[in-house]
């Protein structure tokens, strides 16, 4: 699902989109044909994509840093694969 923007009020697509089109832009980078004109607005559509994706995974981090909270005091833990938490 999209949401929107606050500041521009159009519809920012989710992390996996952004994720995606990210990897394709990488993908036509790496390929090397493009015109440097072309790939200088790929590049620029790619950091463009990256500070988003950040901002996405920050926002989520501090979501689930609130889920965690304890007590008044914040309780963050490492992420250990199995559900090997303590």
């Amino acid at each position: 699902m999209s949401r929107k923007s606050r500041s521009e009020g159009t519809a920012e697509p989710d992390f996996e989109q952004s994720l995606s089109q990210l990897e394709e832009l990488v993908s036509r980078l790496e390929r090397g044909d493009l015109p440097l004109a072309e790939a200088l607005t790929v590049f620029e559509q790619g950091v463009a994509l990256t500070r988003q994706c950040h901002e996405q995974l920050a926002t989520a981090q501090q979501r689930v840093e609130i889920l965690l909270k304890e007590g008044g005091a914040a309780r963050v833990a490492a992420f250990a694969p199995g559900g090997e938490n303590e």
